[in-house]
């Protein structure tokens, strides 16, 4: 069990290192940029109690508004999406490739799975995180043009660094 914690915890400092030192830097024609921080709330233990879930959400937020002064809109996107993730599991769960002992990642799930449960999770942490960025329904076009090409990107990134992780352990 502590080695799992630990090399958790040891994906979460890469993911959030390259997301401060590389990701935060790429805007994409202005628009677009993917954030793939939240991968490490996807992917925790189907078995993590709520409120660690709520916990590790809120602080992985927080260090990301903290260097990227944003004002709390990362903590509290992570932290809804962290409030919804076992909603959004049990909405799409396949009972027959999912072992609750384990993590949804693509090895215990199927491509297809992980991909429809990334996308929505993406989807609702970046509505979140615009619409409070933006904070009117002014600009709903350019802010919804932003959440699709960003979630996207993101989408797309975190699918690359699971395949890769996959191919890693194979």
């Amino acid at each position: 069990m502590y080695n799992n914690v630990i090399k958790h915890t040891g994906f979460a400092f890469f993911l959030l290192l390259f997301q401060l030192l590389v990701l935060n830097n790429i805007n994409f024609f202005g628009y677009a940029n993917p954030y793939i921080y939240i991968l490490v709330i996807l992917l925790l233990p189907y078995s993590t109690p709520r409120w660690a879930m709520l916990l590790i959400g809120f602080l992985l937020g927080l260090v990301v508004d903290y260097f990227s002064n944003t004002l709390g809109l990362h903590a509290t996107a992570t932290l809804v999406l962290s409030y919804l993730r076992p909603i959004i599991l049990s909405q799409w769960r396949f009972k027959s490739v999912q072992d609750v002992r384990g993590t949804p990642n693509i090895s215990n799930t199927s491509l297809e799975w992980f991909s429809l449960y990334i996308t929505i999770s993406v989807l609702i942490h970046h509505l979140i995180l615009f619409f409070i960025e933006t904070f009117t329904l002014n600009h709903l076009g350019l802010t919804l043009l932003r959440v699709i090409i960003s979630s996207g990107l993101s989408v797309v990134t975190i699918l690359i660094i699971e395949l890769w992780r996959l191919r890693k352990k194979e």
